[in-house]
């Protein structure tokens, strides 16, 4: 589907895509919001939801819990547009630039998935340690989005 991986030079230097999926067939992608820069997800893509992802305009995913592709947002509406995609110098990581409009990114409401903060210092019991919420209002209710459907991730 992609060209082969043949030189390190050709892939650290070339024009052509070449990207290095891992053993289970999957590449890790980081999402952000194409207006402020701020970190949306982390996911993953098989080929062919980067086939896809690069047609449409549009983002899709490997969920690894339902082993699956998935087109995000197709259930909350929140459909994530496509600004910009790039891969890093040895094309083994995408970053993806995406324009959410007042939507969301994360199945649990927020915009981001990235929504708590972790303290930083000296911890006495890493049991106990506490974090921050940073987004302190949900954009959606998962509950009522997510209604009768397939739960977007297993724990």
């Amino acid at each position: 589907m992609f060209k082969k991986r043949e030189n390190v030079a050709a892939i650290e230097e070339g024009k052509l895509l070449s990207p290095k999926f891992d053993k289970d067939g999957l590449i890790p992608v980081v999402t952000t919001d194409c207006k402020t820069g701020e970190v949306l997800m982390h996911s993953y893509m098989n080929a062919e939801a980067l086939k896809k992802t690069i047609e449409s305009k549009e983002a899709y995913y490997w969920s690894r819990s339902r082993k699956s592709v998935w087109h995000k947002g197709e259930v909350s509406g929140f459909i994530q547009k496509v600004i910009e995609i790039r891969i890093d110098d040895d094309q083994d990581s995408i970053w993806m630039s995406v324009d959410i409009g007042n939507g969301a990114s994360c199945h649990v409401g927020y915009k981001s998935c990235f929504y708590r903060s972790m303290p930083l210092g000296k911890v006495e019991n890493f049991e106990k340690v506490e974090m921050e919420f940073k987004e302190k209002k949900k954009r959606f209710d998962p509950n009522i989005v997510y209604k009768n459907k397939t739960n977007p991730t297993k724990i």
